[in-house]
């Protein structure tokens, strides 16, 4: 027989641990790159790399890795090819589609996604999914619900900023095309009432809120549907300074311990009824049993990845079983990662694949064998496990690691999973005989919650409870990864304190704070508002705190606090709220309790419900950087926009000018006052309003590099292009945030201006032009 070829006894291990790791390794390497190949010759490259692993058996790592990258290539451009078409973009269309998932709805809003069916004007996105938001006092929408609705689309695109989310590359990851809203009007309608598992889902999530009221169901809907949408950013706050956000939805354990009594319970039925033996033998019988019983709870968490991945490795057990081959739990678990990455490689571009498998691979490694050890030892060793291994994988996706986290999973985990679970799961399928019949075990399950959120609460108000940590590269990640398993691994292997020096990159990374008497501006993206963080060698200053809306999006919560603790600044000495307009104040709140108590001030202090005022002819110095306020002046009334606080810092090296939303009136009255404007960096008064940067302003600021913050197609038209005109033809560098994302710019002593936009420094292939 050839040697590359593979023998009959060898073919499911074919795709072993090696292979299965190459082939992610090669999807990993693919999520780096700015762009992709057409997807043609994606296809067929990887056609031919597979075609030569099956061949050449010492070749398969090495293709495997090649086959991952090439298969993400195809599936990455075939879903940017499916987002919406530019010619589309911002047209009123009319649509045909079906509710998918759980409809939000926020204060004023309705927001869920919607698989288009048909598109009488625009064709080529039928087929898609699209995810809408309806306003105003609309129709209550409903999962499975048919609806024709009149809607505006555009391509997904978010905001780009350090420690933020990355929208975009959650779209890719969800197959959204586009975004958009319901367009008010008659065409509006329902064209059939909903149906189908998410329907199912809903209605039995609405009817545990009937039964136990909000405050108990939140937990048991999270629990037995996978409804996670009643549980309030206070409690995903808890959740997450305690670690134990993975066990309050439906996660693979969950769907294992749901097996595992399936499979218990025809044991029982096979006990009272020996003589189904003779028509189906019990091994392979319990292993349908098992499979069912997951893939039915699997169906009731929508489908998500760690359901789908236990569902998967159970799948394949089952396969083993049926073929009569032994399958090592390593095998079974090379197989369900090569089965996801071959259905969807797209799947690793979210936190929870790789929290998923990561997590399951290190138990695998470093666990005892079963009845080595005693129970409590077990959870114990888990615990510790999970700890150490997956702490890499949660700075790097959240920017934070839970202190308390590891004794919280000790009293949670198997209290959730084998009271709090099994609990809930009887209520929900006694309730779908007869709802009466299932309310016992939703209360149960309710009652049985409250001590340990008690405790959650009492662990997560403990001071250092949760601590954050800087936005880590890619090496601190797989040095601290090697760490983990330098001290997971064996107790004989030596040298296992020196592992601790692998994660210093990761917990404490170096970071260039400026030099006294330098200066560092980040202009954060907030789409249509503003938001600037002031940094000297010790200090941080905060400038306006961006946009926050009734329905939900806090540009102080979702980013300046990341940002601030994703590039390493101390906690900010004061907040500066040019004026009280929501796109400039609408995130200080958020911002004031995160880093409480936050002395703040602004030029409308009634406005925005502050006592201290900036006022001009005021100044102080900090590490060697002055700080001046040019306006408003004592007693100016609150104006809005022309009361915005003007501040100008000079550092060693230059100057920066932030003035608000200030108009041209503001403008001539502080060039008549004869103050001195000239400033190397100025943020463009106004988001580059036609209103504001007269020809005068310019001239007098004579700026080196002016940044406009501005949301990408605002319906202002800010940056206006004649005011982006008039900047250019003094000679100014222009940045948008609309186009480049944060921006930050350090003044350095030597008078040298560095400058870095996000957009362009971590351009990924999903990221919009």
């Amino acid at each position: 027989m050839d040697a590359g070829a593979a023998s009959p006894h060898r073919e499911v291990a074919a795709v072993g641990p090696g292979v299965a790791f190459a082939m992610l390794a090669g999807v990993a390497a693919c999520f780096t790159m700015p762009w992709l190949p057409p997807w043609p010759l994606s296809l067929a490259a990887a056609a031919a790399v597979a075609a030569t692993g099956m061949r050449r058996t010492r070749w398969r790592p090495a293709c495997a890795l090649a086959f991952g990258f090439l298969w993400t290539a195809v599936h990455g451009q075939l879903a940017l090819q499916a987002r919406l078409p530019e010619h589309l973009v911002g047209q009123e269309l009319a649509i045909q589609g079906t509710v998918v998932g759980l409809p939000r709805s926020d204060e004023g809003r309705q927001r869920f996604d919607l698989a288009i069916e048909r598109a009488a004007s625009a064709p080529e996105i039928e087929g898609r999914r699209v995810r809408l938001s309806w306003y105003g006092r609309a129709p209550l929408v409903l999962s499975g619900a048919r609806w024709h609705l009149q809607v505006r689309l555009k391509r997904p695109r978010g905001v780009q900023n350090p420690g933020g989310f990355d929208f975009e590359r959650h779209a890719l990851e969800r197959r959204l095309a586009a975004t958009g809203y319901v367009r008010e009007g008659p065409a509006n309608r329902r064209l059939d009432a909903a149906r189908g598992i998410d329907a199912w889902r809903a209605g039995a999530s609405a009817r545990m809120h009937a039964v136990l009221g909000p405050a108990d169901a939140r937990f048991v809907a999270a629990l037995a549907v996978g409804d996670t949408r009643a549980l309030s950013q206070p409690d995903w706050e808890v959740l997450r300074a305690t670690g134990t956000t993975h066990l309050f939805a439906i996660s693979g354990f969950h769907v294992g311990l749901v097996a595992g009594f399936a499979v218990l319970l025809l044991r029982a039925l096979y006990r009272l009824w020996p003589q189904a033996g003779l028509h189906l033998p019990l091994p392979p019988a319990a292993a349908v049993a098992g499979l069912a019983g997951a893939a039915g709870y699997a169906a009731l968490a929508g489908y998500e990845l760690p359901a789908v991945r236990t569902v998967l490795m159970i799948a394949v057990a089952v396969l083993a079983i049926a073929l009569r081959r032994a399958a090592s739990s390593w095998q079974v678990f090379a197989l369900a990662l090569a089965a996801v990455l071959l259905a969807d490689p797209l799947a690793p571009l979210g936190a929870g694949f790789w929290l998923s498998f990561v997590g399951v691979a290190w138990l695998l490694l470093c666990m005892p064998r079963a009845g080595t050890a005693s129970p409590g030892r077990l959870l114990l060793r888990a615990q510790g496990v999970a700890t150490v291994g997956l702490l890499p994988l949660t700075v790097w996706f959240f920017g934070q690691a839970s202190i308390v986290g590891a004794l919280a999973n000790l009293v949670a985990v198997p209290w959730i999973s084998l009271v709090v679970v099994p609990l809930c799961l009887a209520g929900t399928g006694l309730a779908a005989v007869a709802e009466a019949a299932g309310a016992w075990g939703w209360y149960a399950a309710a009652w049985a919650m409250r001590p340990l959120w008690w405790l959650l609460e009492r662990a997560a108000s403990l001071d250092g409870a949760l601590v954050y940590l800087p936005e880590p590269g890619p090496a601190a990640l797989l040095a601290a990864a090697a760490g983990a398993l330098w001290l997971l691994l064996p107790r004989a292997l030596p040298g296992k304190p020196l592992a601790c020096l692998l994660w210093l990159p990761l917990l404490l990374p170096a970071r260039s704070a400026p030099l006294p008497g330098e200066l560092e501006l980040e202009v954060l993206d907030v789409g249509q508002g503003l938001a600037v963080l002031l940094r000297t060698a010790s200090s941080t200053l905060v400038y306006d705190a961006g946009p926050a809306f009734p329905e939900g999006l806090d540009h102080g919560h979702a980013t300046v606090v990341p940002a601030i603790h994703a590039l390493a600044h101390p906690a900010p000495q004061a907040l500066v709220l040019s004026h009280a307009d929501n796109d400039h104040a609408g995130g200080s709140g958020s911002l004031r309790r995160a880093f409480a108590p936050l002395p703040a001030l602004s030029g409308e202090p009634r406005r925005a419900g502050l006592r201290a005022r900036c006022r001009a002819g005021e100044h102080w110095w900090r590490d060697g950087v002055r700080f001046d306020w040019l306006h408003p002046p004592r007693h100016f009334p609150e104006l809005g926009n022309d009361s915005s606080c003007v501040l100008r810092i000079r550092a060693a090296g230059g100057a920066v000018l932030l003035p608000g939303d200030i108009s041209t009136a503001i403008e001539s009255r502080l060039l008549s006052a004869g103050i001195d404007l000239r400033a190397q960096v100025l943020l463009v008064p106004h988001h580059g309003s036609r209103s504001s940067s007269s020809p005068a302003f310019i001239e007098a600021v004579g700026p080196r590099l002016a940044i406009a913050s501005a949301g990408h197609g605002n319906r202002f038209g800010h940056p206006a292009a004649e005011v982006q005109a008039r900047y250019l033809e003094r000679g100014a560098h222009w940045i948008s945030t609309a186009q480049a994302g944060a921006v930050t710019v350090r003044l350095q002593r030597d008078g040298r201006i560095l400058v870095r936009q996000r957009r362009k420094a971590v351009r990924r292939f999903w990221h919009e032009r």
